[in-house]
């Protein structure tokens, strides 16, 4: 494993060799891994090879909007603050539950965070490693930039490998192409649980002034052994009771031989056409520094590169015997002649300047021209832009099994598989999806009155769907669902200026499947200053209509199956965020009304041996409405080197049985932070992850989802304890590393911890990580 590693490092850094140009804002990657906003052109000494070159370090990132693809800029991934909490499937703030191992399927237990909408439910539990374009971060780099990620943990018994490899290169000041590699393999401190993700995408962009692009290709394996949970509770919450100590290798499972693959593709193309002109406007301070700074580098190369070619030029003079007597023809044919003065006195088209009043006055108005013209950039202002955008998904779906515990599913619904014998399972499922978006957008900026801006569009989704169908004698054949929508739909935008920014988009489907489905979604930001820092107000609403998505609506498997002809679904939300800097406070409050909620429910009973009997699920929709009411506060404290920082979410759901959600979510992290040797930054301290008591949804390996406990006989709560880490995170010259002890408070009975039902999360575990960007 660890060969392998190494080799694919060497290949990457093999690959930094080439150049790049650009002269956008960049972001700094200072020693201490903070990023800091600066100009600058692209390498200034491209052409000279004879002087050693400072490697430029910076990078411009951004996401994009995935319907039009529009620029939305970004913080670059290097960030030093809590970086060991990106490498866990459990959530930056510990709000994810999972089922144990890492890189395993998870769910936000913060009701407002979670998806809506996704076509293909099997990989929407896996978001952790889901690649997708708008989360994507593209970039322009003022040097090839390479950055590996890896992180560990264990052994090769029951630990973690993770490495990450991006890599960025810009062939000129518009042109990026790049690279990322991901591969996740958690091998699972509990039996049948290990998890394996690998991950390639390839990306690109071009900005230009009237053409622009982004593209991006993710193919993607995932694969993960279930268990579905330990057979007794018990051996982790009260090991006493047993006669045998039990390593957690050794506890029973009730699941084995049991697995979920995922096969899936993307690719995606955004591009647009702008029309506009050009005008001239005046530079911001760091632009005119930039700029002077560019002229004096480029005035030093040149003067050195003068210097050495007069050098190299004495030294052959050196070498050429000196002509002696009369010079030769050619030498006298290359004579300047002399100046007539006459000749130029005549020439009548030459501007007569009379007196020195009249030459100090042409002066200073050169002067005031060159000083304007020094502060001022020519600038492409675009007017409207025509955008299409392509979207396409490829999906294949396996639930894999060779063995089966006696009585375990309550209905079987054929017995010869597919592709395997009477006693295995091999459920498929697969989706493709094609979606082209054609819009036309008038642009704010192009002239004072013009506040905002407008855009129309219209989309058309071609999908199909694959699943196993029953004839009417029982047969079992392939079958294959082909559905397509047309939608219409607009948005209005203000998005350039400091104080007030909105957006509001509307969408309908006016044909299809879909036909009558509506989305209408609204955000704004108010910002002004308070106390001599800045107070932000926003607020964001939106109302859905939506069926639910095709494999909500139909399951076809060997022991799960159903045909739902579904309501559609209403979603309302109104949502408010206050925020301000001085304090470093954030405040949010949201509420949300469900018509119709679609949801997984699942059902079991115990047996006698701690085993499960009459598994069943299924999807349900509930009638009356349920309300969601939702606060939360991000408070941080800081005293000299002591940082205090918090996350607290208050949740209350009208019907508990349906949504349950835990009344209390914290994220607590109190650390130092300092700096060794001005050199290496350091934060060192522990933070703490606690829930209220709450039946927490179940996990059902068949279907790959987590669905709601319906037995009220065998279902049971989570929560009422802390998760406590202790870590020590660290930078030297933006290379981030850490060592960080997991679940330190873990030493037995009750104190184990569960994030879904039966299924034990790992012990007290050492994890290291690091982060190191190449520029070359």
């Amino acid at each position: 494993m660890y060969r392998k590693l190494s080799t694919l490092i060497f290949a990457l850094l093999a690959l930094t060799k080439a150049s790049a140009q650009t002269d956008r804002q960049y972001n700094q990657i200072d020693e201490d891994g903070t990023v800091t906003r600066r100009s600058e052109n692209f390498n200034k000494h491209n052409k000279d090879t004879t002087q050693h070159k400072e490697i430029p370090k910076g990078i411009y990132a951004w996401t994009i909007d995935r319907r039009f693809g529009d620029v939305i800029p970004a913080e670059p991934d290097t960030l030093p603050h809590l970086f060991m909490n990106t490498t866990f499937n459990s959530g930056f703030y510990g709000e994810y539950n999972t089922t144990g191992n890492n890189y395993t399927a998870r769910m936000s237990r913060i009701f407002i965070d979670r998806p809506f909408g996704e076509y293909f439910t099997f990989t929407e539990p896996y978001s952790f490693v889901n690649k997708k374009p708008d989360e994507f971060l593209f970039m322009n780099t003022l040097s090839p930039y390479t950055q590996i990620l890896y992180d560990n943990c264990g052994d090769k018994t029951n630990g973690e490998d993770h490495i990450d490899a991006k890599f960025g290169v810009n062939v000129n000041k518009r042109f990026n192409i790049g690279f990322d590699l991901d591969y996740a393999y958690a091998r699972g401190y509990y039996s049948n649980q290990s998890t394996s993700h690998f991950s390639g995408t390839l990306f690109s962009s071009y900005l230009g002034d009237r053409y622009q692009m982004h593209f991006f290709f993710n193919a993607a394996h995932q694969k993960t052994a279930e268990n579905g949970g330990i057979t007794d509770d018990n051996y982790v919450t009260h090991p006493e009771s047993f006669t045998d100590n039990y390593t957690e290798s050794e506890i029973p499972t009730v699941l084995s031989k049991n697995w979920n693959r995922n096969d899936h593709q993307h690719v995606y193309l955004s591009h647009r056409y702008n029309l506009g002109f050009y005008r001239k406007v005046k530079m911001t301070d760091e632009e005119i520094k930039a700029r002077k700074f560019a002229q004096e580098s480029q005035q030093e190369h040149n003067a050195k590169k003068e210097h050495d070619e007069m050098g190299s030029r004495d030294a052959r003079n050196k070498d050429i015997k000196k002509p002696t007597g009369r010079p030769t023809g050619a030498m006298v044919m290359g004579k300047e002649p002399k100046k007539d003065s006459l000749n130029i006195a005549a020439d009548t088209t030459r501007i007569k300047i009379n007196g020195q009043a009249a030459i100090d006055s042409l002066n200073r108005l050169q002067a005031i021209q060159d000083s304007i013209d020094a502060t001022m950039k020519r600038e492409y202002v675009p007017v409207t832009s025509f955008i299409h955008t392509l979207d396409i998904d490829n999906y294949d779906h396996i639930y894999q099994s060779y063995y089966t515990p006696t009585d375990y599913y309550k209905n079987t619904y054929y017995k010869q598989g597919l592709e395997l014998g009477n006693d295995s399972i091999y459920d498929q499922a697969k989706h493709f999806r094609i979606k082209n978006t054609l819009g036309v957008a008038l642009l704010e900026g192009f002239n004072k009155y013009v506040k905002a801006g407008l855009k129309g569009f219209v989309s058309y989704d071609y999908c199909t769907y694959s699943m196993p169908e029953m004839d009417s004698n029982s047969n079992l054949y392939w079958e294959k669902w082909n559905e397509y929508d047309l939608s219409i739909g607009g948005q209005l935008s203000k998005t350039q200026g400091k104080t007030l920014h909105f957006d509001l988009q509307a969408e309908t489907w006016v044909s299809g499947a879909d036909k009558g489905d509506y989305t209408i979604d609204f955000s704004t930001d108010l910002n002004f200053p308070l106390f001599g820092d800045t107070v932000q107000l926003a607020a964001s609403a939106y109302l859905y209509k939506c069926y639910p998505v095709f494999f909500q609506a139909k399951q076809h498997s060997k022991h799960f199956w159903w045909d739902e002809d579904l309501d559609r679904e209403t979603r309302t939300r109104i949502e408010g965020t206050f925020s301000y800097q001085k304090t470093d406070t954030k405040l949010r409050v949201a509420l949300e009304n469900l018509s119709n909620y679609t949801y997984y429910g699942m059902s079991y009973d115990l047996t006698e041996n701690g085993g499960r009997k009459n598994m069943t699920a299924g999807i349900y929709q509930e009638s009356d409405d349920i309300r969601v009411m939702t606060a939360q506060l991000h408070q941080n404290f800081r005293l000299g080197p002591l940082n205090w920082e918090n996350v607290i979410t208050y949740q209350n759901s009208s019907n508990k049985d349906v949504l349950p959600l835990p009344d209390w979510n914290l994220f607590s992290n109190l650390y130092l932070k300092f700096r060794i040797a001005k050199v290496l930054g350091v934060e060192l301290g522990a933070d703490a992850t606690y829930f209220s008591k709450y039946y927490a949804p179940d996990f059902c390996p068949g279907i790959n989802q987590f669905a709601v406990q319906k037995n009220e006989a065998s279902r049971v709560e989570l929560g009422g304890y802390p998760f406590v880490d202790v870590y020590a995170n660290m930078t030297l010259k933006g290379v981030r590393f850490f060592l960080v002890m997991s679940n330190v408070v873990n030493g037995g009975g009750n104190h184990m911890k569960f994030l879904t039902p039966h299924y034990p999360t790992n012990g007290s575990v050492l994890h290291f990580g690091v982060s190191w960007p190449f520029f070359n």
